[in-house]
């Protein structure tokens, strides 16, 4: 069963004007956004988990989605997930997400015009980025679709940001900075605490690493999803 965390919305939040995603759209297609252009001002932070790793036939068990004005959570999305295939037991260790718990939940297909929707036109953030970027690309492609985001890893940014912690995985991380991390390895879990340390990184981004919906700094963590 689908599990939409109830959000509200001002009006106009998460609009983009058309020069603006023009002008980072082309920068993004060349692989990097150059200083002083009008970057993506809204963020999609985003948390999966899985069968397994990236390459094969691994599949998603849950996703989490939260879409981000820079100031706060404007939308946000949670659903189980069935892969279509058993999971392994020590990923159910790990997750704690059964075979039972999916047997009921919707595949991919099912969800992906709403997690194309709310990623539309963000820079799509997570915590080691490129393995949840990854998995929603292979799922697309399964579908037939190309999915391409600008992405930001939190694990680079917390590295320039708050360097010489003594580990940057999100338990340890989240325990350094004194961020409140529930449902450890669940979607819903990681993503919540992800935002909060990407908000925290936010406050203290004096160097313009991160993407503003103003000209900037060189945005030097900035890539296309390619």
């Amino acid at each position: 069963m689908v599990a939409e965390r109830p959000v509200s919305v001002a009006a106009g939040a998460v609009s983009v004007a058309t020069s603006q995603r023009t002008l980072a759209g082309r920068a993004a297609n060349v692989g990097f956004l150059a200083r002083g252009l009008y970057f993506y001002p809204v963020y999609c932070i985003v948390d999966v988990e899985t069968t397994g790793t990236v390459k094969g036939p691994a599949r998603l068990t849950e996703i989490a989605l939260f879409r981000h004005d820079g100031e706060r959570v404007v939308d946000a999305f949670h659903s189980l997930l069935n892969p279509g295939c058993p999971i392994p037991p020590f990923i159910s260790r790990l997750t704690g997400i059964t075979d039972a718990m999916v047997a009921g939940a919707p595949t991919f297909g099912e969800v992906a015009r709403q997690v194309q929707a709310l990623s539309q036109d963000a820079v799509f953030i997570a915590h080691n980025v490129h393995f949840d970027f990854g998995f929603l690309r292979k799922e697309f492609g399964w579908l037939g679709h190309s999915y391409q985001r600008p992405l930001l890893c939190t694990v680079q940014l917390s590295r320039r940001i708050f360097p010489g912690l003594p580990s940057y995985s999100l338990g340890k991380l989240c325990h350094s900075l004194d961020i409140p991390l529930a449902d450890r390895h669940r979607a819903s879990g990681d993503a919540a605490a992800t935002v909060r340390l990407f908000e925290l990184l936010l406050r203290h981004d004096c160097r313009g690493l991160i993407p503003r919906p103003a000209p900037q700094a060189q945005a030097s963590f900035l890539a296309t999803g390619r």
